[in-house]
């Protein structure tokens, strides 16, 4: 007879009294409904006042499948790693399910995430951003901008608009995909944790799934949620960790050179589309530098014949930036005046910016 997939969820909890033996009650009613895997939970608490721990072990004596640990409060990402590497090498699990412990988290949506493991995902996110989902309607307005704009920070940041919600902490997720990007994650706290997780899975080329999630604010017990920290630690990351930031931050630069070898050239007599395309050129010598170290450091050549023909065919790719700008500049100038060459400048990047990304990762710095 095959084995049933193991399934546990992983509750970290800190003072939720209140809540506890709620979720768990609920979670044990779904259970029942679902005959095809073997449900356990793993509460994680953090030594709570409160007698969580109490409220925990009492109910470990009406369900066999209930385990408790408990540490240090070290915040969300610490617990949820303590709970996943006991659930992976104490309850072999298969499938980690992670979940608020205070009500937010509709278990009767369990299914739909295994039908999506089922199908071919390896982690499920359950998604407020989509159609079928919604955050509280009576959140403050503050959260729910803290809320929106952080998720769209992070989406168009990282440039993967494909997942709605990144923030959210209802997730199914395949043992395996724990086990591969678990090295460093420790390092990252609170709500940044859950993106974290999720950014490495998908730089692993894991299948990422979504399930519409209508998400209940607590009624029982304090939020964990700080809105000015959420913001900057999601600013943080995405500087460090995107590459597409990194590459605006070099584009910075290598407009400054432009600007400033564009002036140099027409100074020195030459027509501005010229002067412009002279510029460029020492654009793309300082552009490549800090892309190749900087921007795509993962995927760079660091010396040799390799870094040689990386740098030609990057001036094979920039000749179309080159001729784009030459273009723009060269015709603004010819009907409006020379005195308009920055303004056509700046005008060219509209079209030079998103090409140039683009083809960067295609052919220069491609996986």
């Amino acid at each position: 007879m095959k084995k049933k997939p193991r399934v546990v969820f992983i509750l970290p909890t800190y003072n939720e009294v209140d809540n506890i033996s709620l979720v768990i009650e609920q979670l044990q009613n779904v259970f029942t409904s679902i005959s095809s895997y073997t449900f356990s939970i793993l509460v994680v608490d953090d030594k709570s006042p409160d007698n969580t721990a109490g409220i925990v072990n009492k109910l470990g004596k009406k369900y066999s499948n209930i385990e408790l640990i408990t540490g240090e409060k070290q915040g969300l990402g610490i617990a949820y790693i303590r709970g996943m590497k006991y659930a992976e090498s104490k309850l072999h699990a298969d499938i980690f399910f992670s979940m608020d412990s205070d009500l937010s988290h509709d278990p009767s949506l369990i299914p739909q995430f295994l039908r999506k493991i089922e199908q071919g995902s390896d982690i499920v996110v359950g998604a407020r951003y989509i159609p079928g989902g919604s955050i509280p309607a009576d959140w403050a307005w503050q959260r729910k901008l803290f809320s929106i704009f952080g998720n769209l920070i992070i989406r168009f940041g990282l440039m993967i608009p494909s997942i709605h919600d990144w923030s959210s902490g209802y997730r199914a997720i395949k043992v395996e995909v724990f086990k591969n990007i678990v090295d460093g994650l420790d390092k990252y706290k609170g709500y940044t944790f859950q993106m974290a997780y999720l950014h490495r899975a998908l730089n692993a080329k894991y299948k990422v799934g979504e399930v519409p999630l209508n998400f209940v604010d607590r009624k029982h017990g304090e939020s964990k949620f700080i809105p000015l920290e959420y913001i900057s630690n999601v600013l943080l990351y995405i500087l460090l960790n995107s590459s597409f930031v990194k590459f605006g931050v070099v584009g910075v630069v290598g407009f400054t050179v432009n600007l400033i070898g564009l002036e140099v050239f027409y100074r020195l007599g030459f027509h501005p589309g010229i002067a412009a395309a002279f510029g460029a050129e020492f654009a793309i010598v300082s552009n490549f530098m800090f892309n190749n170290f900087w921007s795509f450091s993962h995927k760079s050549i660091k010396r040799g014949d390799g870094l040689r023909m990386k740098f030609l065919r990057f001036n094979g790719v920039a000749v179309g930036a080159i001729v784009i700008q030459a273009l723009i500049v060269g015709i603004g100038t010819n009907m409006f005046g020379v005195d308009t060459r920055f303004l056509f400048l700046l005008l060219s990047l509209i079209l030079i910016v998103p090409y140039s990304y683009v083809m960067y990762n295609r052919i220069i710095w491609k996986s």
